[in-house]
């Protein structure tokens, strides 16, 4: 009898699509101006002195961003309740999506959810800011998470805030072990060379004109 060997079915890798929010999908920052959204121009006016202090202790290296969201968040969330900024959310969602976002960016999330692939935003702004957006975009979501006690914001972060190396472990938390996937991502700032690291299609400012795509992007995985 001849011997033959039986070749097990490959499985095809699938895609993970990993988009960063601020900057990439969308033209600037959305967390300050939410800030400035949910609570009108004089409270929040009323509050910003409050951060004078860190903000200096961040310009001159005594402070790194981490700690300065820390305090941003202290000054603005402390006691909120969370259902209440959740509405707000809603709102500015409503308010800011027809300039906030990028046209490319939209068609690019769009192309990659009709291919099939696992498509998510990853980001360091708090997660309860971007669930209008993920939901409108019809993408998974994973952020910066706020500790809510008794229904109310605490004003403190749980599990630190999500960018940098953090953006890749709560990946990995999420969908398990990154060497499952093909993974494609797109971010635009230092906070997000380590998913572009971890990526095998890494997508530096791939919406923002030529001119602002310099400096290159980590180089991929292999």
């Amino acid at each position: 009898m001849t011997a033959r060997t039986i070749m097990a079915p490959r499985r095809e890798t699938r895609v993970l699509s990993v988009f960063d929010f601020d900057g990439t999908l969308t033209r600037h920052d959305s967390f300050v101006p939410f800030l400035w959204f949910a609570f009108g121009s004089a409270t929040f006016l009323r509050r910003l002195p409050r951060l004078a202090a860190p903000c200096l202790k961040f310009v001159f290296g005594r402070l790194g961003r981490d700690e300065l969201k820390a305090c941003l968040i202290a000054t603005y969330l402390s006691g909120v309740e969370a259902a209440w900024l959740s509405a707000r959310a809603e709102a500015y969602c409503r308010s800011v999506w027809p300039y906030l976002l990028r046209s490319a960016g939209l068609r690019c999330v769009e192309a990659e959810l009709e291919s099939g692939a696992e498509v998510t935003l990853c980001s360091a702004s708090p997660t309860l800011l971007l669930q209008p957006f993920a939901e409108r975009l019809g993408v998974g979501l994973i952020g910066t998470e706020l500790e809510v006690q008794g229904g109310r914001l605490s004003g403190r972060i749980l599990g630190g805030n999500c960018r940098c190396e953090n953006k890749v472990l709560r990946l990995v938390a999420v969908y398990g072990p990154l060497s499952f996937y093909r993974l494609r991502a797109w971010g635009d700032t230092r906070g997000d060379h380590a998913l572009l690291r971890a990526a095998q299609d890494p997508h530096w400012r791939a919406f923002h004109p030529p001119w602002r795509r310099i400096p290159g992007p980590p180089r991929p995985a292999i």
